[in-house]
């Protein structure tokens, strides 16, 4: 992103209008260093968090690919996704790498909420409350737009023996489509007490947004064939 360059005497208003520096209120002035320095440190914060994200997938690949070595396994490829936890020796912490699908719904997901209506309106008033209550949330959508995706999958659970709810399962099952996946790494560590351990504790550190350099982008999704097949 580029920015106008101003001359050092004056300051750009968000109107678009420019003023003499000696003419913007101190306040505002102290307003706009303390903006400036705080995004300043958090976009230092943000390429240090990339890069320690690189070099995480590039460190984990790394040792997979010697423990694969080690037993004669062959590298199959780029293929495949999976999830792997790496512990320390005395169990005190461990690094999860962890893959999750991005999931979204074709046109079938209509069909079945087209059948699912049809039965709600043939079953008895009330023989099903529980039921009516967990399809009307299932098919909501938030504010954006958005389906929420475990209630969708909460209706497959339902053993319901008849035809058209078949017929409905069967349509949603078939809407599901895999459009992406995320790649997260959480890092956790725990205390060692005298009879065991305390409980995991999450190192807070957001890398899901982080963006990897683009050297080390290579090894941002590790394939299943080195992640052991877990």
């Amino acid at each position: 992103m580029t920015s106008v360059p101003v001359p050092s005497d004056l300051m750009r208003a968000a109107d678009g209008s420019y003023l003499p520096r000696g003419k913007v209120k101190p306040a505002d002035l102290l307003e706009d260093q303390t903006v400036d320095k705080i995004i300043g440190f958090g976009k230092e914060l943000e390429a240090q968090i990339g890069r320690f994200k690189g070099h995480t997938f590039e460190d984990i690949s790394e040792f997979l690919g010697l423990i694969n070595e080690q037993y004669g396994v062959t590298k199959r490829g780029l293929k495949g996704r999976g999830n792997v936890q790496l512990t320390s020796f005395d169990g005190s912490k461990r690094v999860l790498v962890q893959v999750s699908d991005q999931i979204a719904f074709g046109p079938q997901l209509q069909a079945a909420k087209a059948i699912i209506d049809d039965l709600l309106i043939r079953w008895s008033e009330g023989a099903r409350d529980e039921l009516r209550s967990i399809v009307s949330k299932a098919f909501q959508v938030d504010q954006a737009g958005r389906l929420n995706h475990a209630d969708i999958f909460a209706l497959l659970r339902y053993g319901i023996d008849d035809p058209e709810w078949k017929q409905a399962m069967e349509a949603i099952r078939e809407s599901i489509r895999v459009i992406g996946s995320k790649t997260y790494i959480r890092l956790q560590e725990r205390d060692i007490l005298d009879d065991g351990f305390g409980p995991w504790r999450t190192i807070s550190i957001d890398l899901a947004s982080a963006e990897v350099p683009s050297h080390l982008a290579a090894d941002h999704r590790l394939p299943a064939d080195r992640l052991g097949g877990r």
